[in-house]
């Protein structure tokens, strides 16, 4: 077993969730286990799909089968069945929760500012009309505009 790819313990337990495998008609598929192994790698190293080892299948065809599993809801079922699993045999504690601050996100108005300082004052229209241009350059003879 190389790194980011599943056990075999861990194989049996997700095997089963997994959509059947095609059968053997025309060209052969790839094996579910290396297409699941090639989605971790790219998964766990953020590398473009295009740099996928050939181990793992034509990149193509593990991108495809990724994205089509994501649209029919597949990873969702496997999360929600595996968290059961879990869950009846008393390895879930479901009153701890953790939030990785690195994602969440603030929103625009709160980058930046210092918490209490104050807002400054914005001039009034009128004001600004009536104050001198604040650029020292002049405008050039033949500039385009």
């Amino acid at each position: 077993m190389r790194r980011h790819e599943v056990s075999d313990a861990e194989w049996a337990r997700l095997a089963p969730l997994l959509p059947p495998q095609r059968p053997r008609v025309g060209r052969p598929s790839k094996d579910h286990r290396a297409v699941v192994n090639g989605i971790l790698w790219k998964l766990a190293t953020g590398a473009p799909w295009r740099d996928l080892p050939e181990r793992y299948g034509p990149w193509q065809s593990v991108y495809t089968r990724f994205r089509r599993w994501t649209r029919a809801g597949v990873w969702d079922r496997v999360l929600s069945a595996l968290q059961r699993q879990a869950d009846a045999a008393g390895r879930l504690d479901w009153g701890a929760h953790f939030v990785d601050g690195t994602v969440v996100r603030a929103h625009q108005h709160a980058a930046g500012a210092k918490k209490g300082a104050p807002t400054p004052a914005r001039r009034s229209a009128a004001a600004a009309a009536a104050s001198r241009p604040r650029s020292t350059s002049a405008p050039r003879a033949g500039a385009s505009r």
